[in-house]
């Protein structure tokens, strides 16, 4: 878990609860409703103005806030908090009239035009200069306002704009470079350009990886990566200046995306310079269990926040932006929402409000359906409010963990690239085999960097590491070497920062600490298994390893490889560590992986049936042990004789009886020596 410093933090009471309100939709004789509706609901948070750019500024620099300032006043009157947005994901058409060239170019040289969201430059000095102005304009106006409690830089940076490919993209993508390495011949090495007459002779000759005919450069393709999430992260410190000049005390944040299948922005990066750090989570479908997708990016955005984190954006119900898109089942609102709150969410908020009824979310489901309050999704939000409130203590406290594991952006973009042994191996697939058998056993779980500071945990895991530079990988081989155990997954530790191949045989970077040697990969095509001894199969990835002082505890039973190791363990220094050179099936990887963690200490916070998500959250008084049956066949769950159901009010000494599909959360009071 990544450690903050103080920062000004979200003032409202207990856990916020909301979503985006946009009422400019309707005519305002609808506020009055919505104000009652909302109380009704227990929201006392919601997020206004994201998309208000053409209503606030309707010229160029003639600004009309009569409008936000009745929205405002009237949801402090009713005691409702606004997290105020900057506009700036969704420039008005008089912009892009008075700055076409700030519309972006797609990787073939074609000029996309307005008409959507995010279609701008990120590099573009026209809209930089407009988002900082409508920026400071609403912090000097709205800086003291009593219903305003943190700021909404943008909205979604990068989701459809996340690379541009212009030639002012092009010279501020040679700025970025410029300050990355100290020369010309610095970047022909770490990019390897003396293959197929790639080398630069001149620094105007970079251009970004626009369309070509053949395969890329990986090296230019990781830097464009980094540098396209390091311009977006510009346009947010941009706005963010301006807003803490207005008001210092002010926590500002903007919506991350971390979810299944999103990979756009290395949000470690971003996340020192959020106040408060949020989180947007759609299920994508179909994901039979979605809700191990809602764990691992509650863990993951709870590590990088350092603590509890805001759920800035869910649905209630279906999506619109999906082949088809399937409402929830009953009771898996109510199950979605508290499972981010069990992984550290201290709010939790939906898109949006009310359901439109016009334009391109009209079918994107709302705390408000088209139907009303006599609707299935009206009474779950109201139920969601009552235990919301219930919970209001659990708000500020953590999760102790005692296994990390490793997550890097540059690993996952660099192993995506084309070129590599084989396009099956997937750095979100790899982590997930890792976190489920974990999850499941209710083995809590930090997410960290190569080169954190791991002296508090007893295990880490190190799922698929393709890419490391030498600082990762002396921490992360140190951790084992002092004591801790260290297991790593197949392809990891190849290639350093700039994709460069670790020479001398694989797994590069980690063969010493590990004991073995492969000379060859041997990636299996799909469908294709082996089996292993003591059963089980593997699939996706073979090597051809060799013992270099490891023992091996799996190895391959048929075929050209038979006798090869395909898992080993290691004494190193004072620890242990493990390789699994191949993908084992999943009942196979969860025995490994149980007997991993028992060998190195680690418990779960407590035994519960299968399908029954079991997470602890800690304050300095209590441990608040979440209960979340996915499978819908009921449980009883042993808990302290003096616990607290808070969602009930009711004692519960000794035990907790889960209803099937049901939630509890238990209050169980620490002892001083505990």
């Amino acid at each position: 878990m990544t450690d903050r410093p103080a920062r000004p933090a979200l003032s409202v009471p207990g856990i916020a609860y909301g979503g985006d309100y946009n009422p400019e939709q309707w005519p305002e004789e609808t506020w009055a409703e919505d104000m009652r509706l909302m109380r009704e609901a227990g929201v006392n948070l919601v997020s206004v103005g994201i998309f208000a750019w053409a209503l606030l500024e309707p010229a160029e620099g003639a600004h009309d806030f009569t409008h936000l300032d009745r929205l405002l006043d009237l949801l402090h009157t009713h005691g409702i908090a606004a997290d105020l947005a900057t506009p700036t994901a969704a420039p008005p058409a008089w912009f892009f009239r008075a700055h076409p060239e700030a519309l972006p170019v797609d990787q073939d040289g074609r000029r996309l035009w307005y008409g959507s969201r995010q279609t701008f430059c990120p590099s573009s000095p026209a809209y930089r200069e407009a988002a900082v102005r409508i920026a400071g304009a609403l912090g000097e106006r709205y800086a003291g306002h009593p219903a305003v409690v943190m700021w909404h830089v943008h909205n979604e940076y990068g989701c459809h704009n996340l690379a541009c490919y212009c030639d002012t993209s092009a010279a501020a993508f040679r700025d970025w470079l410029r300050e990355r390495y100290d020369s010309l011949d610095t970047l022909n090495d770490a990019w390897g350009t003396a293959f197929w007459s790639q080398r630069l002779c001149d620094w105007d000759e970079v251009i970004p990886p626009r369309a070509t005919g053949a395969q890329p450069n990986p090296a230019h393709l990781l830097d464009w990566r980094r540098f396209c999430s390091d311009e977006l992260l510009s346009l947010y410190r941009a706005e963010r200046e301006v807003l803490r000049a207005a008001s210092p005390d002010l926590p500002a944040t903007t919506n991350f995306m971390v979810m299944s299948g999103s990979d756009k922005l290395d949000y470690w990066r971003w996340a020192p310079d959020l106040d408060v750090v949020s989180n947007d989570h759609y299920l994508m479908s179909p994901d039979p269990e979605a809700e191990l997708d809602i764990a691992l990016s509650g863990d993951l955005t709870r590590s990088m926040a350092g603590g509890p984190w805001f759920l800035m954006e869910h649905s209630t119900g279906a999506v619109n932006w999906q082949p088809v898109n399937r409402p929830k089942k009953p009771g898996e609102l109510r199950r979605n929402a508290l499972a981010h709150l069990a992984h550290g969410a201290d709010g939790i908020a939906y898109f949006q409000w009310r359901q439109s009824r016009a334009g391109a979310e009209q079918w994107h489901s709302a705390m408000l359906p088209h139907s009303g309050t006599d609707s299935r999704i009206w009474r779950d939000v109201v139920e969601l409010g009552a235990d919301l409130r219930a919970l209001a203590e659990v708000r500020g406290s953590t999760t102790p963990a005692e296994v990390a594991i490793v997550w890097d952006w540059n690993a996952r973009w660099a192993l995506e690239l084309p070129g590599g042994p084989s396009e099956e191996v997937r750095f979100e697939d790899r982590v997930r085999a890792w976190y489920e058998p974990l999850w499941r056993a209710g083995v809590a779980v930090d997410f960290v960097l190569p080169d954190a500071d791991l002296s508090a945990y007893r295990l880490v895991l190190v799922p698929s590491l393709y890419l490391v530079d030498d600082a990762g990988a002396v921490n992360l081989t140190g951790f084992a070497e002092r004591g801790g155990t260290l297991a790593v997954g197949f392809h990891s530790g190849q290639v350093d920062e700039n994709c460069r191949v670790r020479l001398g045989g694989y797994p590069g970077a980690f063969r010493e600490a590990l004991g073995v040697r492969a000379d060859e990969l041997r990636p299996l095509l799909p469908g294709e298994t082996l089996p292993l001894s003591g059963g089980g199969t593997a699939s996706l990835w073979t090597e051809r390893l060799a013992l270099a002082g490891a023992t091996a505890v799996a190895w391959y039973t048929e075929g050209d490889l038979t006798g090869v190791p395909a898992v080993t363990r290691h004494t190193y220094g004072r620890g242990t560590t493990w390789y699994v050179a191949t993908s084992p099936d999943p009942a196979t990887l969860a025995s490994l992986l149980t007997c991993v963690r028992e060998e190195a200490g680690v418990a779960p916070v407590r035994a519960v049936p299968r399908g029954v998500e079991a997470v602890l959250r800690r304050s300095a008084a209590a441990d608040y042990l979440f209960l979340i049956d996915h499978a819908g066949a009921g449980a009883e769950v042993t808990v302290a004789e003096d616990a607290v159901e808070l969602l009930t009010g009711e004692r519960a000494p000794g035990s907790v009886t889960l209803a099937p599909g049901g939630i509890a959360v238990v209050r169980e009071p620490r002892r001083p020596s505990a």
